[in-house]
């Protein structure tokens, strides 16, 4: 069966707002969560782009049940892999045993605010597996002193360790990344339906792990309003990862989008109240083999409403289509 999941979206609510949001979630029945770890909004009509991790920290405090999970964290420019080691085992602690550590390659939207410049992708897919070994030798306890090609660590060590470590993710888009994921991670990280990024995973490694997916929605009883704010924040969702990496500020990504429709956005997500649009987008991941979907409701004011209709609606409609 396919575990449905939600989604804080940091780009799209304040901090204290997607606290309140997982604590109605969980109570909804989501079977885990997902946040967005960014800098900035996709595009400037998001209005919002708080720290992820300590929106982690309060959730995990204001929460009981619902797991959480990175979706996903650049460890390599804006982080040290030290410093987000040190984040992931707290959060461990935090969240007695309910946090997944999801990483990826990351994008010059959010990494370029440190002036370190933005590497080619092979490169930082060179830094992510440097980075993750860092990562890992942490989580296995003593002092990590590296002298990296990208990274240097002089006698780490940390002090707070949680019996289990924290799961590790890594985010996928292509041939190299899966590659990478397969050999280094404990569960694959995609937002497409592609049933080919999965069975790379699987070439080198990632056969029987978990593969989580996330599918942005529009729920509003008003179709009209759906897809308008759907247009509105999301439009630049169809871009595809290799111009959504590359792109430096939100103003770039309204820019890139100035010809996007609100017909073009109603293709690709779901929009209204009609269950059963959500359920057939839902199943193209599970179909590809995804174990975990995260649902993204657009519009952070929607998300209560969204909610509700979930837990009386929706859950039941996806749990019922999914087996």
């Amino acid at each position: 069966m396919t575990r449905i999941g939600y989604t804080m979206m940091s780009e799209q609510a304040g901090p204290r707002d997607l606290v309140d949001h997982l604590v109605q979630a969980e109570s909804a029945g989501f079977d885990f969560s997902v946040i967005s770890d960014h800098y900035f909004p996709w595009l400037p009509s998001q209005g919002h782009s708080s720290y992820a991790w300590s929106v982690l920290g309060a959730a995990a405090q204001a929460t009981s049940r619902i797991p959480l999970m990175t979706y996903v964290t650049c460890p390599t420019i804006r982080y040290h892999p030290a410093v987000v080691a040190q984040k992931a085992a707290t959060l461990q602690l935090l969240s007695e045993g309910r946090f997944r550590l999801g990483l990826g390659a990351g994008e010059n939207l959010n990494e370029h605010v440190v002036g370190s410049g933005w590497p080619s992708v092979d490169v930082r897919h060179e830094m992510l597996e440097e980075a993750v070994s860092i990562i890992r030798a942490l989580f296995r306890g003593g002092h990590v002193t590296r002298h990296g090609a990208h990274f240097r660590v002089d006698s780490a060590r940390l002090w707070d360790l949680p019996e289990t470590p924290p799961p590790i993710g890594i985010a996928v888009s292509g041939d190299q990344s899966c590659a990478l994921a397969g050999r280094l991670a404990d569960l694959v990280i995609a937002t497409e339906p592609k049933k080919g990024l999965l069975e790379a995973f699987d070439r080198h490694g990632g056969a029987g792990k978990p593969r989580v997916g996330q599918l942005p929605v529009s729920y509003d009883p008003d179709h009209e309003t759906a897809t308008s704010r759907a247009h509105e924040q999301f439009r630049w969702f169809g871009l595809g990862w290799k111009v959504n990496s590359e792109l430096p500020h939100p103003d770039s990504f309204t820019s890139a989008t100035a010809f996007v429709t609100t017909d073009d956005v109603a293709e690709s997500i779901p929009c209204g109240d009609n269950p059963d649009d959500f359920v057939q987008a839902v199943l193209p991941y599970a179909g590809a083999g995804f174990t975990e979907v995260a649902l993204v409701q657009i519009g952070g004011d929607s998300q209560p409403q969204f909610l509700d209709w979930s837990k009386g609606t929706l859950l039941p409609a996806l749990r019922a289509a999914l087996g």
